[in-house]
């Protein structure tokens, strides 16, 4: 149960700082107060995007130091990504509109891994909880989708107006929102982005909750996010290749830290893997092998 005194100040200097930059989109607020304003605004939305995010950076200066200000200022980066996005899709041409879609799907994604962190688990809170440097991998990934959207933009733009896509590309996303923010609330304490190689005090094993479904639901939620991005982007390489990458990896990933579960909790882990699967396609995970002793009859 979510209760307000458990999140740490970091979790609140995120949340405020997210909310500053998202006031990005009072550009249209503006627009409607005067008609000057609203002729300058049309001619110069980017310009006065990049003064509202210089603006809002001075302030979190003043307001914070040290290691706050490195949290508010991750915060307000995301907030004010995402709030581009938004005016993206509202003002640009029809064939960049998915693009902004997928800004606001982006920056949402990183800032609730760390918020979610601070109300779950706000002991192992970093500024990595943002996952903004998951990977060098992760980031080529990124790079590769931005690239393949714009070249098949230029080529094709009428590929990028294929919206039923776009907005199956959206429910994808929210479903793997929905189920890996649920493991992270589930789990509190118990979660780690960081695969456990030794038992901590008080870990135990959790079944109840999103985990009577899945055995690694973090992982099936963050798996259909991955492909749902390039969906929503409307990205036919990527689509198959973000699906390629992340089976892969966490096939990987979840093979090793079943090894570890297996360690911490024995026989009552090896039950649990014959009631519930691990809710990834054709992923099996550790399967425990028990050793044969020759028959000495």
């Amino acid at each position: 149960m979510f209760h307000p005194i458990t999140m740490r100040k970091e979790g609140y200097v995120s949340l405020q700082s997210f909310m500053l930059g998202l006031g990005i989109v009072s550009y249209f607020l503006i627009g409607c107060m005067n008609n000057s304003l609203m002729e300058w605004l049309t001619e110069h939305p980017w310009s006065y995007c990049g003064a509202f995010y210089l603006t809002v950076n001075v302030l979190l200066v003043l307001a914070h130091r040290g290691h706050t200000w490195q949290v508010a200022v991750r915060g307000c980066l995301l907030g004010s990504g995402c709030g581009t996005g938004i005016i993206v899709s509202v003002l640009c041409p029809t064939s960049y509109q998915v693009f902004g879609w997928y800004m606001v799907v982006l920056t949402f994604f990183h800032y609730s891994e760390y918020f979610t962190t601070a109300i779950g688990n706000p002991s192992t809170l970093t500024l990595d909880s943002y996952l903004l440097n998951h990977s060098l991998a992760y980031g080529l990934a990124a790079v590769t989708s931005w690239c393949e959207f714009f070249i098949e933009r230029w080529l094709v733009p009428e590929l990028k107006q294929l919206w039923y896509i776009s907005v199956i590309g959206i429910i994808i996303c929210l479903w793997g929102e929905i189920v890996r923010k649920l493991a992270m609330l589930t789990a509190k304490t118990n979660f780690n982005h960081v695969v456990q190689t030794e038992k901590q005090d008080g870990h135990e094993l959790v079944t109840w909750g999103i985990y009577q479904y899945f055995r690694h639901p973090s992982y099936v939620g963050w798996f259909w996010w991955s492909v749902g991005t390039q969906v929503l982007l409307v990205n036919p390489v990527c689509i198959l290749g973000y699906g390629l990458a992340s089976w892969a990896f966490f096939n990987e990933r979840i093979y090793y830290e079943e090894l570890s579960l297996l360690k911490f909790f024995g026989q009552k882990y090896l039950d649990y893997q014959k009631k519930v699967g691990t809710g990834l396609p054709l992923i099996r995970g550790y399967v425990y092998v028990p050793p044969q002793y020759p028959d000495r009859s």
